[in-house]
């Protein structure tokens, strides 16, 4: 029960933030995701964590007079992103001698 409670308000907070990107749309501010304009149905992504543990970090970025210019989402890493392995087995291997 707690979860679903957890669950509803991560959704509700999440609905609210939307809805303040339409608002900035509305007065003709971009929202950029990953280096493109977005439709709005694509939003929620901003809100994902993929599985090599790469998130969406906003940038409010704004012109020289002090006005913002765009809303911009690119996925960022708390670290390195992990490299696939390449040609290994995953064992480790043994010491001759």
């Amino acid at each position: 029960m707690i979860r679903n409670v957890e669950y509803a308000d991560r959704k509700e907070l999440q609905k609210t933030y939307l809805d303040g990107l339409r608002r900035y749309k509305c007065r003709g501010i971009p929202i950029i995701i990953d280096g493109e304009e977005c439709p709005e149905k694509d939003w929620e992504r901003i809100f994902e964590m993929s599985e090599d543990g790469g998130f969406y970090m906003g940038d409010y970025v704004g012109a020289e007079q002090g006005c913002l210019r765009e809303i911009r989402f690119d996925k960022v890493y708390l670290c390195d992103p992990p490299e696939p392995a390449k040609g290994r087995t995953g064992g480790k291997r043994r010491r001759q001698g």
